[in-house]
């Protein structure tokens, strides 16, 4: 399974965090990953040599909604265990993610266990980044 979604026992219907595996290139060419409603984004793309795109820049967006910090990682060297919490803070899945496997979080908790020397990831947030004391609530 190139794509795990692990939903709220909660909200049934709540998206909480995503695994992507690096086997999802072999699937497809491209893939909008996560729902366009979230503020954190994610395709993946396999392309070949001579690809571009057109010249662009991104422009401000202004909203009147409440933000939350969404989180990606991405592992380019060893191997994580993933622990994902549910909205009422209790753990809801575990996996292991590899070298080019990515995990997600939009809502819920997460922790990280990194499981081999040297590990090496990528992470990727919403901001801006205010602090930890505007970003983040510890899970007792």
């Amino acid at each position: 399974m190139s794509v795990v979604n692990i939903y709220s026992k909660i909200e049934k219907n709540k998206l909480l965090h995503k695994i992507i595996k690096k086997s999802l290139f072999d699937e497809t060419s491209r893939l909008d990953v996560i729902e366009d409603d979230n503020f954190l984004q994610l395709a993946v793309l396999k392309m070949d040599e001579g690809k571009t795109f057109a010249p662009h820049k991104h422009i401000y967006k202004d909203f009147n909604d409440k933000t939350i910090a969404q989180e990606s990682w991405v592992v380019i060297r060893g191997s994580v265990k993933v622990i994902y919490y549910d909205l009422d803070d209790s753990i809801i899945h575990e996996d292991i993610i590899e070298q080019g496997d990515c995990s997600i979080t939009l809502f819920g908790g997460h922790n990280y266990e990194v499981l081999e020397d040297n590990t090496q990831v990528y992470e990727f947030k919403t901001g801006p980044y205010l602090g930890q004391k505007l970003d983040k609530e510890f899970i007792e």
